[in-house]
């Protein structure tokens, strides 16, 4: 049995609701959960399976939802992916208590999609500039720059 595959059993055994939602592909784990199911999956994978290393977060615009897909690798190898999805407009867990290099990920994802992070200690903006409007967002699939002369209106 591979790594990835012994992570598989290990998580789905620790949160059966994962059973048939924990798939490992090209030796990777791949996690979909639910949002209260999340962190304690998340903090399992860092503090009890090894995974002590954040990649990056994916940040998608699905519809009504916002998804994150949590990327993390162990030291000795191996990637977990983590997706989680959140209604727009609703307040997602920080993970800055585990990893606080992660508010950058996270302040990213407000700017560039809304996201509401619960827990995101204060901070300056990223990646957009001090400026830019507060409640334009350019990756959400609905937004439409505004006309050109508007910002300064």
């Amino acid at each position: 049995m591979s790594d990835a595959a012994t992570v598989v059993r290990e998580i789905v055994s620790a949160f059966p609701a994962l059973e048939g939602k924990a798939t490992v592909q090209r030796d990777r784990v791949w996690l979909d959960v639910d949002r209260a199911s999340f962190f304690p999956v998340f903090e399992r994978l860092v503090k009890e399976l090894g995974f002590a290393n954040l990649l990056m977060i994916t940040g998608l615009d699905v519809g009504s939802d916002l998804e994150f897909i949590y990327h993390l690798a162990r030291n000795r190898g191996g990637i977990a992916n983590v997706k989680v999805r959140c209604p727009k407009g609703e307040s997602h867990p920080s993970i800055t208590g585990l990893f606080p290099g992660g508010g950058i990920y996270e302040r990213e994802l407000i700017d560039l999609l809304g996201a509401k992070i619960g827990g995101l200690p204060e901070g300056s903006r990223y990646p957009l500039p001090d400026n830019w409007p507060k409640d334009e967002h350019p990756l959400l699939k609905d937004w439409k720059p505004r006309e050109k002369g508007a910002q300064d209106a």
